[in-house]
Protein backbone atom coordinates (compact mmCIF):
# COMPACT_ATOMS: atom_id res chain seq x y z
CA UNK A 1 0.00 0.00 0.00
CA UNK A 2 1.59 3.31 -1.19
CA UNK A 3 2.12 6.94 0.80
CA UNK A 4 -0.69 7.87 -1.42
CA UNK A 5 -3.28 5.34 -1.12
CA UNK A 6 -2.94 5.67 2.83
CA UNK A 7 -3.21 9.30 2.61
CA UNK A 8 -6.94 8.75 0.80
CA UNK A 9 -5.23 8.95 -3.06
CA UNK A 10 -5.89 6.18 -4.87
CA UNK A 11 -3.03 4.40 -6.18
CA UNK A 12 -2.21 5.95 -9.65
CA UNK A 13 -3.95 4.15 -12.60
CA UNK A 14 -6.56 2.40 -9.81
CA UNK A 15 -9.46 5.14 -9.68
CA UNK A 16 -7.87 8.52 -10.39
CA UNK A 17 -9.47 9.49 -13.78
CA UNK A 18 -7.17 9.69 -16.51
CA UNK A 19 -6.60 13.56 -17.32
CA UNK A 20 -5.83 12.92 -21.10
CA UNK A 21 -8.56 14.36 -23.45
CA UNK A 22 -11.52 12.99 -24.86
CA UNK A 23 -11.02 10.97 -27.77
CA UNK A 24 -10.66 13.24 -30.09
CA UNK A 25 -12.10 13.38 -33.46
CA UNK A 26 -9.00 14.07 -35.36
CA UNK A 27 -7.69 11.00 -37.73
CA UNK A 28 -4.68 9.90 -37.02
CA UNK A 29 -2.97 11.64 -39.84
CA UNK A 30 -3.32 15.32 -38.56
CA UNK A 31 -2.32 14.35 -34.81
CA UNK A 32 0.74 12.79 -36.68
CA UNK A 33 1.18 16.03 -38.71
CA UNK A 34 0.68 18.53 -35.95
CA UNK A 35 3.52 16.70 -34.24
CA UNK A 36 5.88 16.21 -37.11
CA UNK A 37 5.49 19.86 -37.56
CA UNK A 38 6.71 20.67 -33.77
CA UNK A 39 9.91 19.04 -34.66
CA UNK A 40 10.69 21.75 -37.02
CA UNK A 41 11.72 19.23 -39.54
CA UNK A 42 12.29 21.08 -42.88
CA UNK A 43 11.42 19.53 -46.24
CA UNK A 44 14.86 19.83 -47.51
CA UNK A 45 16.77 17.62 -44.69
CA UNK A 46 14.10 14.81 -45.52
CA UNK A 47 14.55 15.28 -48.94
CA UNK A 48 18.25 14.98 -48.98
CA UNK A 49 17.62 11.88 -46.79
CA UNK A 50 15.56 10.50 -49.72
CA UNK A 51 17.78 11.54 -52.32
CA UNK A 52 20.51 9.22 -50.32
CA UNK A 53 18.25 6.50 -50.06
CA UNK A 54 17.30 6.18 -53.67
CA UNK A 55 21.13 5.94 -54.40
CA UNK A 56 21.31 3.53 -52.39
CA UNK A 57 18.75 1.16 -53.27
CA UNK A 58 19.11 2.50 -57.06
CA UNK A 59 22.34 1.53 -56.97
CA UNK A 60 21.20 -2.17 -56.12
CA UNK A 61 18.66 -2.29 -59.08
CA UNK A 62 21.70 -0.73 -61.52
CA UNK A 63 24.41 -3.45 -59.75
CA UNK A 64 21.31 -6.32 -60.97
CA UNK A 65 21.22 -4.55 -63.66
CA UNK A 66 24.58 -4.62 -64.97
CA UNK A 67 25.75 -7.94 -63.60
CA UNK A 68 22.55 -9.66 -65.53
CA UNK A 69 23.58 -8.00 -68.57
CA UNK A 70 27.33 -9.04 -68.02
CA UNK A 71 26.09 -12.63 -67.23
CA UNK A 72 24.45 -12.81 -70.01
CA UNK A 73 26.92 -10.83 -72.07
CA UNK A 74 29.58 -12.82 -71.30
CA UNK A 75 27.98 -15.72 -72.49
CA UNK A 76 28.38 -14.04 -76.55
CA UNK A 77 32.15 -14.25 -75.91
CA UNK A 78 32.45 -10.70 -76.42
CA UNK A 79 35.33 -8.37 -76.63
CA UNK A 80 37.23 -7.88 -73.40
CA UNK A 81 36.74 -4.13 -73.77
CA UNK A 82 32.91 -4.70 -72.88
CA UNK A 83 33.18 -7.36 -69.93
CA UNK A 84 36.28 -4.75 -68.47
CA UNK A 85 33.66 -1.73 -68.92
CA UNK A 86 30.65 -4.08 -67.51
CA UNK A 87 33.03 -5.33 -64.50
CA UNK A 88 33.98 -1.55 -63.68
CA UNK A 89 30.32 -0.87 -63.58
CA UNK A 90 29.15 -3.67 -61.42
CA UNK A 91 32.42 -2.42 -59.16
CA UNK A 92 30.73 1.43 -58.61
CA UNK A 93 27.26 0.32 -58.19
CA UNK A 94 28.73 -2.07 -55.11
CA UNK A 95 30.76 0.22 -53.67
CA UNK A 96 28.53 3.23 -54.37
CA UNK A 97 25.30 1.28 -52.72
CA UNK A 98 27.67 0.96 -49.15
CA UNK A 99 28.14 4.88 -49.42
CA UNK A 100 25.00 6.06 -49.95
CA UNK A 101 23.28 3.58 -47.74
CA UNK A 102 25.84 5.48 -45.14
CA UNK A 103 24.93 8.76 -46.19
CA UNK A 104 21.72 8.14 -46.43
CA UNK A 105 21.78 7.00 -42.37
CA UNK A 106 23.61 9.52 -41.44
CA UNK A 107 21.17 12.28 -43.42
CA UNK A 108 17.69 10.21 -41.66
CA UNK A 109 18.79 10.21 -37.94
CA UNK A 110 20.32 13.86 -38.22
CA UNK A 111 17.31 14.99 -39.35
CA UNK A 112 15.40 12.88 -36.92
CA UNK A 113 17.25 13.98 -33.98
CA UNK A 114 17.31 17.07 -34.49
CA UNK A 115 13.46 17.20 -34.58
CA UNK A 116 13.24 14.66 -31.53
CA UNK A 117 15.13 17.54 -29.51
CA UNK A 118 13.00 20.48 -30.80
CA UNK A 119 9.95 18.46 -29.96
CA UNK A 120 11.06 17.42 -26.45
CA UNK A 121 11.42 20.88 -26.01
CA UNK A 122 8.05 22.39 -27.34
CA UNK A 123 6.57 18.60 -25.08
CA UNK A 124 8.63 20.24 -21.93
CA UNK A 125 6.97 23.41 -22.42
CA UNK A 126 3.18 22.46 -22.50
CA UNK A 127 3.75 20.17 -19.64
CA UNK A 128 4.80 23.54 -18.00
CA UNK A 129 1.88 24.78 -19.37
CA UNK A 130 -1.28 22.07 -18.99
CA UNK A 131 -2.55 22.69 -15.85
CA UNK A 132 -1.87 20.75 -12.45
CA UNK A 133 -4.86 17.95 -13.50
CA UNK A 134 -3.50 17.31 -16.62
CA UNK A 135 -0.44 15.80 -14.52
CA UNK A 136 -1.81 14.65 -11.25
CA UNK A 137 -4.29 12.41 -13.54
CA UNK A 138 -1.19 10.66 -15.04
CA UNK A 139 1.55 8.48 -13.09
CA UNK A 140 5.19 9.29 -13.10
CA UNK A 141 6.07 6.47 -14.90
CA UNK A 142 3.22 7.67 -17.48
CA UNK A 143 5.01 10.85 -17.33
CA UNK A 144 8.15 9.04 -18.29
CA UNK A 145 6.93 6.67 -20.95
CA UNK A 146 5.54 9.94 -22.60
CA UNK A 147 8.26 12.17 -22.11
CA UNK A 148 10.73 9.37 -23.52
CA UNK A 149 9.14 6.56 -25.78
CA UNK A 150 6.78 8.63 -26.80
CA UNK A 151 8.92 11.20 -28.26
CA UNK A 152 11.14 9.02 -29.76
CA UNK A 153 8.18 7.17 -31.65
CA UNK A 154 6.97 10.33 -32.75
CA UNK A 155 10.83 10.90 -34.23
CA UNK A 156 11.05 7.39 -35.53
CA UNK A 157 8.17 8.73 -38.37
CA UNK A 158 10.53 10.14 -40.23
CA UNK A 159 13.33 7.66 -40.09
CA UNK A 160 11.34 4.75 -40.32
CA UNK A 161 8.06 5.70 -42.56
CA UNK A 162 8.45 8.97 -44.03
CA UNK A 163 11.98 8.44 -45.65
CA UNK A 164 11.74 4.34 -46.21
CA UNK A 165 8.05 5.38 -48.46
CA UNK A 166 9.63 8.22 -50.20
CA UNK A 167 12.93 5.83 -51.28
CA UNK A 168 10.59 3.24 -52.25
CA UNK A 169 8.37 5.29 -54.63
CA UNK A 170 11.67 7.17 -56.62
CA UNK A 171 13.10 3.20 -56.79
CA UNK A 172 10.09 1.50 -57.82
CA UNK A 173 9.74 4.61 -60.57
CA UNK A 174 13.40 3.94 -61.66
CA UNK A 175 13.05 0.54 -61.81
CA UNK A 176 9.86 0.78 -64.01
CA UNK A 177 11.55 3.41 -66.25
CA UNK A 178 14.78 0.56 -66.76
CA UNK A 179 12.73 -1.47 -67.84
CA UNK A 180 10.25 0.17 -69.49
CA UNK A 181 12.52 1.40 -71.85
CA UNK A 182 13.54 -1.84 -72.68
CA UNK A 183 9.81 -3.55 -73.05
CA UNK A 184 6.97 -1.45 -72.46
CA UNK A 185 4.66 -4.59 -71.48
CA UNK A 186 7.09 -5.85 -68.61
CA UNK A 187 7.05 -1.87 -67.64
CA UNK A 188 3.71 -2.40 -67.66
CA UNK A 189 4.08 -5.45 -65.29
CA UNK A 190 6.42 -4.64 -63.05
CA UNK A 191 4.67 -1.11 -62.20
CA UNK A 192 1.59 -3.30 -61.34
CA UNK A 193 3.21 -5.68 -59.38
CA UNK A 194 5.07 -3.41 -57.56
CA UNK A 195 1.47 -0.82 -56.56
CA UNK A 196 0.17 -4.12 -55.82
CA UNK A 197 3.17 -5.61 -53.01
CA UNK A 198 2.85 -1.83 -51.86
CA UNK A 199 -0.72 -1.15 -51.43
CA UNK A 200 -2.52 -4.72 -50.79
CA UNK A 201 -0.35 -5.34 -47.53
CA UNK A 202 -1.01 -1.91 -45.81
CA UNK A 203 -5.26 -2.82 -46.69
CA UNK A 204 -4.88 -6.07 -45.62
CA UNK A 205 -3.01 -5.05 -42.18
CA UNK A 206 -4.67 -1.09 -41.80
CA UNK A 207 -7.10 -2.25 -39.01
CA UNK A 208 -4.65 -4.84 -37.25
CA UNK A 209 -1.93 -2.93 -37.08
CA UNK A 210 -3.41 0.14 -35.99
CA UNK A 211 -4.68 -2.01 -33.18
CA UNK A 212 -1.50 -3.31 -32.35
CA UNK A 213 0.40 -0.08 -32.83
CA UNK A 214 -1.80 1.42 -30.23
CA UNK A 215 -2.01 -1.84 -27.99
CA UNK A 216 1.92 -1.58 -28.15
CA UNK A 217 2.24 1.73 -27.57
CA UNK A 218 0.31 1.60 -24.11
CA UNK A 219 1.64 -1.66 -23.19
CA UNK A 220 5.38 0.07 -22.80
CA UNK A 221 4.03 2.69 -21.25
CA UNK A 222 2.45 0.47 -18.46
CA UNK A 223 5.56 -1.14 -18.29
CA UNK A 224 7.54 1.77 -17.70
CA UNK A 225 4.92 3.46 -15.69
CA UNK A 226 4.59 -0.19 -13.33
CA UNK A 227 8.53 -0.60 -12.99
CA UNK A 228 8.79 2.88 -11.83
CA UNK A 229 5.71 2.90 -9.57
CA UNK A 230 7.50 -0.32 -7.94
CA UNK A 231 10.67 0.84 -7.58
CA UNK A 232 9.69 4.03 -6.36
CA UNK A 233 7.81 2.46 -3.44
CA UNK A 234 10.10 -0.26 -2.68
CA UNK A 235 10.39 0.81 0.63
CA UNK A 236 6.94 0.91 1.37
CA UNK A 237 6.07 -2.94 -0.43
CA UNK A 238 8.78 -3.79 2.40
CA UNK A 239 7.04 -2.37 5.18
CA UNK A 240 3.53 -2.95 4.02
CA UNK A 241 3.73 -6.37 2.57
CA UNK A 242 3.13 -5.51 -0.95
CA UNK A 243 6.50 -7.13 -2.38
CA UNK A 244 4.51 -9.95 -4.41
CA UNK A 245 1.77 -7.92 -5.63
CA UNK A 246 4.16 -5.11 -6.96
CA UNK A 247 6.06 -7.96 -8.92
CA UNK A 248 3.01 -9.36 -10.03
CA UNK A 249 1.32 -5.83 -11.37
CA UNK A 250 4.93 -5.81 -13.33
CA UNK A 251 4.35 -9.73 -14.29
CA UNK A 252 1.30 -8.51 -15.97
CA UNK A 253 2.05 -5.11 -17.42
CA UNK A 254 4.96 -7.64 -19.26
CA UNK A 255 2.91 -10.05 -20.06
CA UNK A 256 0.61 -7.73 -21.82
CA UNK A 257 3.78 -6.17 -23.88
CA UNK A 258 4.49 -9.31 -25.05
CA UNK A 259 0.77 -9.85 -26.28
CA UNK A 260 0.75 -6.50 -28.39
CA UNK A 261 4.07 -7.93 -29.79
CA UNK A 262 2.22 -11.40 -31.07
CA UNK A 263 -0.63 -8.43 -32.45
CA UNK A 264 1.99 -6.72 -33.92
CA UNK A 265 3.77 -9.80 -35.73
CA UNK A 266 0.54 -11.71 -37.18
CA UNK A 267 -0.18 -8.18 -40.08
CA UNK A 268 3.67 -7.91 -40.46
CA UNK A 269 3.50 -12.03 -41.38
CA UNK A 270 0.85 -11.19 -43.63
CA UNK A 271 2.16 -8.28 -45.55
CA UNK A 272 5.55 -10.32 -45.93
CA UNK A 273 3.41 -12.84 -47.28
CA UNK A 274 1.65 -10.99 -49.79
CA UNK A 275 4.86 -9.17 -50.61
CA UNK A 276 6.59 -12.52 -51.38
CA UNK A 277 3.77 -13.28 -53.46
CA UNK A 278 3.78 -10.27 -55.37
CA UNK A 279 7.60 -10.56 -55.71
CA UNK A 280 7.16 -13.71 -57.08
CA UNK A 281 4.26 -13.70 -59.47
CA UNK A 282 6.38 -10.33 -60.80
CA UNK A 283 9.49 -12.46 -61.67
CA UNK A 284 7.14 -15.04 -63.55
CA UNK A 285 5.27 -12.52 -65.26
CA UNK A 286 8.98 -10.55 -66.69
CA UNK A 287 10.69 -14.24 -66.84
CA UNK A 288 8.10 -15.25 -69.31
CA UNK A 289 7.64 -11.81 -71.11
CA UNK A 290 11.45 -11.72 -71.47
CA UNK A 291 11.33 -15.23 -73.07
CA UNK A 292 8.76 -14.68 -75.43
CA UNK A 293 10.54 -11.28 -76.68
CA UNK A 294 13.88 -13.27 -77.05
CA UNK A 295 11.58 -15.53 -78.85
CA UNK A 296 10.36 -12.96 -81.42
CA UNK A 297 13.61 -11.03 -81.87
CA UNK A 298 12.42 -8.08 -79.80
CA UNK A 299 14.96 -8.57 -77.66
CA UNK A 300 18.76 -10.04 -77.27
CA UNK A 301 19.87 -12.14 -74.65
CA UNK A 302 21.21 -9.67 -72.49
CA UNK A 303 18.33 -7.50 -72.46
CA UNK A 304 16.24 -9.92 -71.70
CA UNK A 305 18.29 -11.21 -68.37
CA UNK A 306 17.84 -7.49 -67.30
CA UNK A 307 13.95 -7.57 -67.86
CA UNK A 308 14.11 -11.16 -66.03
CA UNK A 309 16.67 -9.93 -62.82
CA UNK A 310 15.62 -6.82 -61.99
CA UNK A 311 12.84 -7.20 -60.09
CA UNK A 312 14.64 -8.78 -57.50
CA UNK A 313 16.25 -6.01 -56.39
CA UNK A 314 13.19 -3.91 -57.36
CA UNK A 315 11.19 -5.24 -54.77
CA UNK A 316 14.20 -4.11 -51.78
CA UNK A 317 12.55 -0.89 -51.48
CA UNK A 318 8.95 -1.79 -51.44
CA UNK A 319 9.72 -4.56 -48.76
CA UNK A 320 10.24 -1.80 -46.43
CA UNK A 321 6.80 -0.32 -46.87
CA UNK A 322 4.74 -2.40 -44.58
CA UNK A 323 7.22 -1.63 -41.63
CA UNK A 324 6.41 1.89 -42.54
CA UNK A 325 2.84 1.48 -42.24
CA UNK A 326 3.24 -0.23 -39.06
CA UNK A 327 5.70 2.77 -37.76
CA UNK A 328 2.86 5.26 -39.06
CA UNK A 329 0.49 4.16 -36.33
CA UNK A 330 2.84 3.89 -33.89
CA UNK A 331 3.85 7.06 -34.11
CA UNK A 332 0.40 8.46 -34.33
CA UNK A 333 -0.29 6.62 -31.44
CA UNK A 334 2.78 8.08 -29.53
CA UNK A 335 1.61 11.85 -31.07
CA UNK A 336 -2.28 11.18 -29.49
CA UNK A 337 -0.77 10.68 -26.29
CA UNK A 338 1.34 13.57 -26.31
CA UNK A 339 -1.43 16.09 -27.29
CA UNK A 340 -2.92 14.95 -23.53
CA UNK A 341 -0.86 18.01 -23.09
CA UNK A 342 -2.10 20.70 -25.68
CA UNK A 343 -4.54 22.89 -24.47
CA UNK A 344 -5.10 26.29 -22.28
CA UNK A 345 -2.13 25.59 -19.31
CA UNK A 346 -2.14 27.79 -16.54
CA UNK A 347 -2.29 31.21 -18.04
CA UNK A 348 0.12 33.65 -16.70
CA UNK A 349 1.37 33.36 -13.45
CA UNK A 350 1.72 37.66 -13.32
CA UNK A 351 -2.15 37.71 -13.67
CA UNK A 352 -2.77 35.36 -10.94
CA UNK A 353 -0.05 36.43 -8.06
CA UNK A 354 -1.04 38.16 -5.06
CA UNK A 355 0.84 39.35 -1.68
CA UNK A 356 -2.10 37.20 -0.05
CA UNK A 357 -5.05 35.86 -0.13
CA UNK A 358 -8.17 34.20 2.15
CA UNK A 359 -9.53 30.49 1.54
CA UNK A 360 -12.97 30.07 2.06
CA UNK A 361 -14.47 26.60 2.71
CA UNK A 362 -18.25 26.29 1.88
CA UNK A 363 -19.24 22.61 2.60
CA UNK A 364 -16.35 21.10 0.90
CA UNK A 365 -16.16 17.40 0.36
CA UNK A 366 -13.28 16.26 -1.35
CA UNK A 367 -12.78 12.60 -3.39
CA UNK A 368 -10.79 11.42 -6.22
CA UNK A 369 -13.07 9.44 -8.57
CA UNK A 370 -14.52 6.54 -7.67
CA UNK A 371 -13.49 6.84 -3.99
CA UNK A 372 -15.66 8.07 -1.15
CA UNK A 373 -16.02 11.77 -0.12
CA UNK A 374 -14.32 13.37 2.70
CA UNK A 375 -17.29 14.83 5.69
CA UNK A 376 -18.13 18.42 4.83
CA UNK A 377 -15.70 20.86 5.74
CA UNK A 378 -16.54 24.98 6.08
CA UNK A 379 -13.91 27.19 7.14
CA UNK A 380 -12.23 30.58 6.37
CA UNK A 381 -8.28 30.96 6.65
CA UNK A 382 -7.57 34.80 6.09
CA UNK A 383 -4.13 35.87 5.76
CA UNK A 384 -1.39 35.22 9.07
CA UNK A 385 -3.68 32.35 9.97
CA UNK A 386 -3.08 28.70 10.14
CA UNK A 387 -5.77 25.67 9.54
CA UNK A 388 -4.63 22.58 10.79
CA UNK A 389 -6.04 19.34 9.50
CA UNK A 390 -6.41 16.24 11.03
CA UNK A 391 -7.68 12.75 10.89
CA UNK A 392 -6.75 8.88 10.94
CA UNK A 393 -5.04 7.64 7.52
CA UNK A 394 -6.85 6.94 4.56
CA UNK A 395 -9.59 9.81 5.44
CA UNK A 396 -8.85 12.14 3.22
CA UNK A 397 -6.33 14.58 4.35
CA UNK A 398 -4.34 14.54 1.27
CA UNK A 399 -7.00 14.50 -1.00
CA UNK A 400 -8.76 17.54 0.97
CA UNK A 401 -5.01 19.67 0.48
CA UNK A 402 -5.13 18.91 -3.31
CA UNK A 403 -8.69 20.22 -3.50
CA UNK A 404 -7.18 23.53 -1.59
CA UNK A 405 -4.90 23.87 -4.31
CA UNK A 406 -7.07 23.82 -7.28
CA UNK A 407 -5.62 21.00 -8.59
CA UNK A 408 -9.06 18.49 -8.08
CA UNK A 409 -12.20 19.16 -8.36
CA UNK A 410 -14.42 19.36 -5.43
CA UNK A 411 -16.78 16.53 -4.97
CA UNK A 412 -19.41 18.68 -3.33
CA UNK A 413 -19.09 22.35 -1.85
CA UNK A 414 -16.92 25.18 -2.62
CA UNK A 415 -12.98 26.33 -2.28
CA UNK A 416 -12.54 30.22 -3.23
CA UNK A 417 -9.09 31.91 -3.11
CA UNK A 418 -10.40 35.68 -2.19
CA UNK A 419 -13.88 34.95 -3.33
CA UNK A 420 -13.30 33.17 -6.53
CA UNK A 421 -13.64 29.73 -6.80
CA UNK A 422 -10.04 28.00 -6.91
CA UNK A 423 -8.80 25.96 -10.28
CA UNK A 424 -5.97 24.43 -11.37
CA UNK A 425 -4.62 28.22 -12.54
CA UNK A 426 -4.14 28.68 -9.62
CA UNK A 427 -2.05 25.36 -8.59
CA UNK A 428 1.30 26.64 -7.66
CA UNK A 429 1.16 30.23 -7.71
CA UNK A 430 -1.71 31.11 -5.75
CA UNK A 431 -1.43 28.32 -3.52
CA UNK A 432 1.39 26.04 -3.33
CA UNK A 433 1.17 22.49 -1.73
CA UNK A 434 4.25 20.56 -0.39
CA UNK A 435 2.99 16.89 -0.43
CA UNK A 436 4.46 14.29 2.14
CA UNK A 437 6.28 12.27 -1.43
CA UNK A 438 6.81 15.44 -3.52
CA UNK A 439 9.98 14.96 -5.13
CA UNK A 440 13.93 15.39 -4.60
CA UNK A 441 15.50 15.74 -7.92
CA UNK A 442 18.95 14.23 -9.16
CA UNK A 443 20.68 17.31 -9.36
CA UNK A 444 21.99 20.01 -6.75
CA UNK A 445 20.79 21.04 -3.37
CA UNK A 446 20.50 24.50 -4.89
CA UNK A 447 18.43 23.34 -7.70
CA UNK A 448 16.28 22.07 -6.03
CA UNK A 449 15.29 24.49 -3.98
CA UNK A 450 14.84 26.75 -7.70
CA UNK A 451 11.81 24.27 -8.06
CA UNK A 452 9.95 26.62 -5.76
CA UNK A 453 11.20 30.01 -8.18
CA UNK A 454 13.69 29.87 -10.84
CA UNK A 455 15.32 33.31 -9.57
CA UNK A 456 16.58 31.90 -6.23
CA UNK A 457 19.91 33.61 -5.35
CA UNK A 458 22.35 31.69 -3.01
CA UNK A 459 21.61 34.07 -0.29
CA UNK A 460 17.76 33.35 -0.68
CA UNK A 461 18.81 29.54 -0.49
CA UNK A 462 21.36 30.07 2.69
CA UNK A 463 18.52 32.16 4.26
CA UNK A 464 15.63 29.05 3.98
CA UNK A 465 18.37 26.21 4.61
CA UNK A 466 19.42 28.59 8.09
CA UNK A 467 14.99 28.70 8.60
CA UNK A 468 14.61 25.10 8.49
CA UNK A 469 18.32 24.40 10.44
CA UNK A 470 19.41 22.64 7.14
CA UNK A 471 22.84 25.21 7.02
CA UNK A 472 25.04 23.79 8.73
CA UNK A 473 24.33 20.28 6.71
CA UNK A 474 24.58 21.68 3.48
CA UNK A 475 27.72 23.98 4.80
CA UNK A 476 29.32 19.71 5.27
CA UNK A 477 28.55 18.67 1.99
CA UNK A 478 31.39 18.47 0.09
CA UNK A 479 30.48 20.95 -2.62
CA UNK A 480 27.85 22.73 -0.73
CA UNK A 481 24.87 24.54 -2.03
CA UNK A 482 26.48 22.69 -5.51
CA UNK A 483 26.31 19.15 -4.57
CA UNK A 484 24.51 16.71 -6.16
CA UNK A 485 21.95 14.68 -4.40
CA UNK A 486 20.47 11.44 -5.38
CA UNK A 487 16.91 11.45 -7.60
CA UNK A 488 14.15 10.70 -5.33
CA UNK A 489 15.91 11.96 -2.15
CA UNK A 490 17.53 8.52 -1.82
CA UNK A 491 21.16 9.59 -0.82
CA UNK A 492 19.66 11.65 2.24
CA UNK A 493 18.27 10.85 5.44
CA UNK A 494 14.22 11.85 5.72
CA UNK A 495 14.35 14.09 8.13
CA UNK A 496 16.85 16.21 5.31
CA UNK A 497 15.08 15.04 2.87
CA UNK A 498 11.86 16.84 4.45
CA UNK A 499 13.65 19.89 5.84
CA UNK A 500 14.99 20.37 2.08
CA UNK A 501 11.51 20.29 1.04
CA UNK A 502 10.43 22.62 4.07
CA UNK A 503 12.80 25.09 2.57
CA UNK A 504 11.92 24.90 -1.05
CA UNK A 505 8.45 26.05 0.70
CA UNK A 506 9.64 28.97 2.31
CA UNK A 507 11.18 29.67 -0.81
CA UNK A 508 7.70 29.78 -2.97
CA UNK A 509 6.07 33.31 -3.39
CA UNK A 510 2.77 32.18 -3.13
CA UNK A 511 0.66 33.59 -0.56
CA UNK A 512 -1.25 30.40 0.42
CA UNK A 513 0.84 27.32 1.62
CA UNK A 514 -0.27 23.75 1.74
CA UNK A 515 1.76 21.63 3.45
CA UNK A 516 1.24 17.43 3.81
CA UNK A 517 2.80 16.02 7.43
CA UNK A 518 5.16 18.87 7.73
CA UNK A 519 6.79 17.20 10.82
CA UNK A 520 7.30 13.81 9.65
CA UNK A 521 11.11 12.13 10.15
CA UNK A 522 11.73 15.89 12.28
CA UNK A 523 13.30 15.60 15.47
CA UNK A 524 13.27 18.22 18.14
CA UNK A 525 15.12 20.44 16.66
CA UNK A 526 13.23 19.94 13.13
CA UNK A 527 9.90 20.78 14.79
CA UNK A 528 11.45 23.89 16.61
CA UNK A 529 12.71 24.89 12.96
CA UNK A 530 9.32 24.54 11.43
CA UNK A 531 7.44 26.36 13.87
CA UNK A 532 9.89 28.90 13.29
CA UNK A 533 8.82 28.87 9.35
CA UNK A 534 5.42 28.98 10.33
CA UNK A 535 5.86 31.80 12.25
CA UNK A 536 7.71 33.62 9.33
CA UNK A 537 4.71 32.96 7.23
CA UNK A 538 2.31 34.43 9.29
CA UNK A 539 4.45 37.60 9.59
CA UNK A 540 3.99 37.86 5.97
CA UNK A 541 0.54 37.66 5.78
CA UNK A 542 1.07 33.95 4.19
CA UNK A 543 -2.35 31.73 4.36
CA UNK A 544 -1.12 28.03 6.21
CA UNK A 545 -2.73 24.74 6.09
CA UNK A 546 -1.48 22.26 7.70
CA UNK A 547 -2.18 18.28 7.44
CA UNK A 548 -0.52 16.34 10.08
CA UNK A 549 -0.81 13.33 12.40
CA UNK A 550 1.32 15.47 15.26
CA UNK A 551 -1.47 16.62 17.68
CA UNK A 552 1.72 18.45 19.48
CA UNK A 553 1.70 21.29 16.42
CA UNK A 554 -1.78 21.82 16.97
CA UNK A 555 -0.79 25.03 18.98
CA UNK A 556 0.28 26.82 15.95
CA UNK A 557 -2.92 26.47 14.68
CA UNK A 558 -6.07 28.96 15.07
CA UNK A 559 -8.21 26.85 13.50
CA UNK A 560 -8.54 22.92 13.53
CA UNK A 561 -10.55 20.46 11.47
CA UNK A 562 -11.04 16.83 12.49
CA UNK A 563 -12.04 14.68 9.37
CA UNK A 564 -12.83 12.14 11.75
Amino acid sequence: MSAATRAGRPAPGAGAAPATRASSPEPDRRVLARALRDTGVRPWPVIRAVLAGTMALGSAVGLAATAAWLIARAAQMPSPADIALAATVVRFFGISRGLFRYLERLASHDTALRGVVELRERAYDRLAASGARTVLGLRRGDLVARMGADLDAVGDAVVRALIPVGVAVTVSTIAVAIVGVITPVAGVALAACLLLAAVVPAVLTHRSARIAAVAGTRARAEVTATALSAMDGAAEHRVWGETRAAASALEDADRDAEHAQELAARPAALAAGSQALFSGLALIALVAIAILAVQSGELGGPLAAVVALLPLAAFEAVDAVPAAAMQYHRSAAAARRLSAFDGAGAGSDADRHRASSTLDLDGLRAAWPGMEPTRPVTATVRPGEVLAVIGRSGVGKTTLLTTLAGALEPASGSVRLDGEPAGEADTGVVAAMTAEDAHVFGTTVLENLRVARGDVSEAQAWDALDLVGLAPWVRGLPDGLETEVGPGGHSVSGGERRRLLLARAALSPAPVQLIDEPAEHLDDDGATALRAMVARWRGQGRTVVLVTHDHSLLDVADQVVDLD
